[in-house]
């Protein structure tokens, strides 16, 4: 993120009106909803996460206790528990 006289970019009416908020100060100024990324979606995160979860489900399924998997993940078994709660509900 880099810096932006906002002389530089803003009509100078509405340079006033945020100097009557805030002047000198740095600001940060969000994108609008429609254009952020959700969370993981731009790393790749999200997707990992969800392709562990259906794996922990699977093996869920296939016989591994929660204790096993809560080790195996290195989650606690509150986590794994609604992990499979989850996936239960989306199968």
């Amino acid at each position: 993120m880099s810096y932006k006289n906002g002389a530089e970019l803003l009509p100078p009416s509405l340079l006033k009106e945020i100097q009557k908020y805030i002047a000198g100060e740095l600001v940060y100024v969000p994108k609008p909803n429609k254009k952020r990324a959700a969370w993981g979606e731009l790393s790749g995160s999200r997707r990992e996460i969800q392709n562990r979860n259906k794996e922990i489900y699977s093996l869920y399924m296939n016989g591994k206790t929660v204790s096993e998997l809560a080790l195996d993940y290195c989650l606690s078994e509150d986590s794994i528990k609604k992990i499979v709660q989850k996936q239960r509900k989306l199968a």
